[in-house]
């Protein structure tokens, strides 16, 4: 029988996730199909039972749901452990297992696609919400020199701070630091909106990274001007925490290059 996934997330049709898993498939000749769900907001578990009942050995949880599935699975990886987020469900039997691909995605995006060493540079991370505290970890293991985490607020990042043993900052606090790799992790350029950085943050040949995709944010608008040596949107990211997913259900890891350059077209 043909193996059945999918995406679940409320809203969730603008979601490339299908079309990504559709061509990891194609390429892996995996028998497999992937869909997008839409779930009542009051009704994650309840979506996600019905796909276990029906016989789904797997789904990708997104916006509002991934600290749901935190709860919910009964088995979780250490990454997932340190997000206290899931992205990504495997069932088997009756058991549930609960991982976060996301910072892996990343880190993968940022040293194999945009070829940029982590290790022995100086990071800034923006937001203090599920999205950077899904990717502190795999940043960390990448081996920094120095790694800063800034929020408009001292409490949650004071948090992740003390959890992680990083540097905790608010935005006025960095004038005068410069940095090596800057990554935006909040949601501002959903409103179209940038968290209120100092200028000079951008140290000579650094990256900007947001982690939105599909247009040019404030954020790189905000980089290109201040002279960042390479800007980059989180597509990337996107189509290799998908194919960390698809290496947990499938046991093999899919090539992302090709994915990338055709949604990109």
């Amino acid at each position: 029988m043909t193996d059945r996934y999918a995406v679940i997330g409320n809203p969730i049709a603008h979601s490339k996730s299908p079309l990504i898993h559709a061509e990891f498939a194609r390429q892996t000749n995996q028998d497999m199909t992937y869909e997008a769900i839409l779930a009542p907001l009051e009704d994650f578990r309840k979506t996600v039972e019905g796909l276990k009942k029906a016989g789904y050995k797997g789904c990708n949880v997104t916006v509002p749901f991934k600290q749901e599935a935190w709860q919910l699975a009964g088995e979780l990886t250490p990454r997932a452990q340190d997000a206290e987020a899931v992205n990504t469900l495997k069932f088997a039997d009756s058991a549930t297992l609960g991982d976060n691909t996301d910072g892996a995605g990343l880190v993968a995006d940022i040293t194999r696609n945009l070829k940029f060493e982590i290790s022995g540079k100086r990071i800034l991370l923006m937001g203090a919400g599920g999205a950077a505290r899904g990717v502190i970890r795999p940043l960390l293991e990448a081996g920094p020199k120095e790694f800063v985490i800034a929020n408009r607020t001292a409490a949650r990042a004071d948090m992740l701070a003390e959890k992680f043993r990083i540097v905790a900052k608010i935005y006025a606090d960095l004038a005068g630091s410069q940095f090596d790799i800057v990554i935006n992790a909040t949601s501002s350029g959903l409103e179209d909106e940038m968290p209120p950085l100092p200028c000079g943050l951008f140290a000579k040949d650094s990256l900007a990274y947001d982690m939105m995709y599909g247009r040019k944010t404030p954020f790189m608008e905000f980089a290109e001007k201040e002279g960042a040596s390479r800007i980059s949107d989180g597509l990337g990211m996107l189509v290799e925490q998908a194919a960390e997913s698809f290496l947990l259900w499938r046991g093999i890891r899919p090539q992302t290059a090709s994915v990338i350059e055709k949604l990109r077209t």
